[in-house]
């Protein structure tokens, strides 16, 4: 069964990015997930889904599944572009959005 080795987005309700910085190893799904007929739960037998291993880097992370013979991908983050803002611009003459207070 093969493995996806990535960097989870950072939480999208706060602006830190403590959680983001560890490296993530999932298994790719084996079986596709059931609809259950009585109750209508999603189901599915393939329980190596609920495994989620974290590392803090990459080079653990591909140690870990080249060591126990566990195929592999790694998906790179996309690389981020900070923006430098101050708070003098919510002020600015001449700003072109409307004043809102």
């Amino acid at each position: 069964m093969a493995a996806r080795i990535f960097k989870p987005a950072q939480n999208v309700m706060q602006q830190g990015k403590g959680a983001s910085q560890d490296w993530v190893l999932e298994y790719l799904p084996n079986q596709s997930r059931v609809i259950e007929p009585l109750m209508g739960w999603t189901s599915s037998g393939d329980t190596r889904r609920q495994v989620r291993m974290i590392f803090a880097t990459k080079e653990e992370a591909v140690a870990f599944a080249t060591r126990n013979g566990i195929p592999f991908r790694i998906e790179e983050p996309p690389p981020t572009k900070l923006r430098p803002k101050s708070y003098a611009e919510n002020f600015k003459y001449g700003r072109p959005d409307r004043w809102t207070h």
